[in-house]
């Protein structure tokens, strides 16, 4: 048995968040895939749970603590670094570099994730299009990805959001990224420095061993 079971889903970005965060550290892990819905390999069977009662992937269990369970992304990727992160590749070891991190961490969590999220929901996903919907979250994925590209410009960014070098902040927000086509966002055209972000990330040899294909399948 692996040291620790992340539970995950072909289609679920958080859950390649937290793999290629793990595979970025060099960690051993298995993955099993759950589906979505209540059947038996499906996240909201009982089976499942019990590991996670909110019904979500992704969850991971460290087998090394005692079988400690944690759910969420943010918290399980928090738990990663906390534990294994020894040389502070993706985490800074200072209390204000930490906040610096953190900040733009709990912003892709908290407003990116969740608003791209909604935007593919209401433009992709469901059979009868809500055009309310759909402006209001395309518009505020555009508001969002404006940010970025402000942020990445910045004199001293070195292309990375803080501190001039990838870390779990960067790293949170790529599986969201890379399927803003689905949303008729061209990150290239459009956002150039958010593309070339993309694409840096996607060029770590962590990131290509816990990536296979596209998230989403281009419609």
């Amino acid at each position: 048995m692996a040291p620790l079971t992340l539970y995950s889903n072909p289609v679920g970005p958080n859950g390649w968040k937290v793999a290629q965060v793990l595979c970025m550290l060099g960690l051993e892990f298995e993955t099993v895939m759950k589906d979505f819905g209540d059947a038996e390999n499906g996240v909201k069977h009982p089976d499942f749970l019990k590991i996670n009662p909110n019904g979500r992937i992704p969850a991971l269990v460290d087998h090394t603590a005692d079988d400690l369970v944690i759910w969420e992304s943010g918290a399980i990727i928090m738990y990663l670094v906390k534990k294994f992160d020894k040389e502070h590749k993706l985490y800074p070891e200072g209390l204000k570099e930490q906040a610096l991190v953190d900040t733009w961490f709990f912003y892709q969590m908290a407003s990116f994730g969740p608003y791209t999220g909604q935007a593919v929901w209401f433009k992709v996903l469901i059979e009868n299009k809500e055009p309310y919907g759909t402006e209001r979250y395309v518009g505020e994925v555009h508001r969002h990805l404006k940010v970025l590209e402000q942020q990445l410009t910045l004199p001293d960014s070195q292309g990375w959001l803080v501190l001039g070098k990838c870390t779990i902040a960067d790293l949170s927000f790529l599986q969201w990224v890379r399927f803003l086509y689905r949303l008729g966002i061209d990150t290239e055209k459009e956002y150039p420095a958010v593309h070339k972000w993309k694409e840096a990330m996607l060029a770590f040899d962590g990131v290509k061993a816990s990536t296979v294909g596209e998230v989403w399948v281009p419609a």
